[in-house]
């Protein structure tokens, strides 16, 4: 588990036991407008950490400070109005899919944060152990936890839940930046067990029209691509919906020696994020044949 400080009235989470990076609470979600204060409070805060990083907005593509920066992204969704997305940006293959899931009988709303919800949620992440042929980290969530989890910086979140016979059976978390100038998609998950119902492809739909209808430009869905791995069928999805990649500066700031020498030899990234992306591909097929195979192993106890 990472431990936390607080620097500037922000929280800071630093990982690693050998090189200790540092990164501000909802790293990607929120973003500081005067970074050099956070530095120099975080060289004075008597906890060895090695290496600082951050990123700029979306609207921000051009690098505004003097520190190290290599280049992240996004997956990017530009907003003015939900009809223009209707019809001039998604695709016919999305359209089809978010018209699946209203003849289907999935309803969308927003939704509080309450205990219903946290008990849905939680179900939603105790249905299956497997995701996308990987591990899903929030399995066995005691429902305790789920709370604190998903109920990150709620004043400026929205909540978005798909239902079925008034089940809930998906949802999304809206987390809006500062400047009310980008929504990120910090959660969206749907049950497997209803994907016949396309509820992602609604919960996508109902997120543009709460980001038009707040005048929020830009919808964001994370990255849209994660180190030398391209494309996978989760952008697929995003580039259906109409995201775009966009890049964006991240800042690596050395605060020790060890940080400085571990910046400049990549050992900042972890070791998957080197290789090759044939070889990245073969291994995501050996690890997804893996947990299917585990899983059906399970299934038949």
């Amino acid at each position: 588990m990472p431990s936390k400080l607080t620097i500037c009235g922000r929280d800071i989470n630093v990982r690693g036991r050998i090189l200790r990076i540092a990164t501000i609470e909802g790293d990607k979600y929120r973003f500081l407008d005067d970074p050099q204060s956070v530095v120099a409070g975080l060289r004075e805060c008597g906890t060895r950490i090695d290496l600082f990083t951050f990123m700029q907005r979306v609207s921000e593509t051009t690098p505004k400070y003097e520190y190290p920066v290599e280049w992240d992204n996004f997956a990017v969704l530009p907003i003015t109005t939900f009809d223009n997305w209707w019809n001039k940006v998604l695709g016919f293959k999305g359209r089809n899919k978010a018209k699946q899931a209203e003849k289907k009988g999935i309803k969308l709303r927003e939704i509080p944060f309450d205990d219903v919800l946290v008990e849905g949620i939680w179900r939603i992440y105790n249905e299956c152990p497997i995701r996308q042929g990987k591990r899903f980290p929030h399995y066995g969530m005691p429902l305790e936890k789920v709370r604190p989890y998903a109920g990150t910086f709620l004043e400026d979140s929205v909540f978005i839940g798909a239902f079925f016979n008034e089940v809930l059976i998906g949802f999304a978390k809206l987390t809006i930046d500062e400047t009310r100038t980008q929504a990120g998609l910090m959660h969206i998950v749907s049950m497997i067990e209803h994907r016949d119902k396309a509820p992602s492809n609604a919960l996508i739909a109902q997120a543009v029209k709460s980001c038009a209808d707040r005048g929020i430009p830009n919808l964001v869905y994370s990255n849209f691509a994660y180190g030398n791995k391209q494309t996978d069928s989760l952008s697929d999805f995003k580039e259906r919906n109409g995201f775009q990649r966009v890049n964006v500066p991240r800042y690596y700031v050395p605060l020790t020696w060890m940080g400085k020498n571990a910046f400049g030899f990549g050992l900042h990234h972890k070791l998957i994020e080197r290789l090759p992306e044939p070889v990245i591909a073969k291994l995501r097929d050996y690890r997804a044949d893996w947990y299917s195979h585990k899983l059906q192993l399970s299934q038949q106890k």
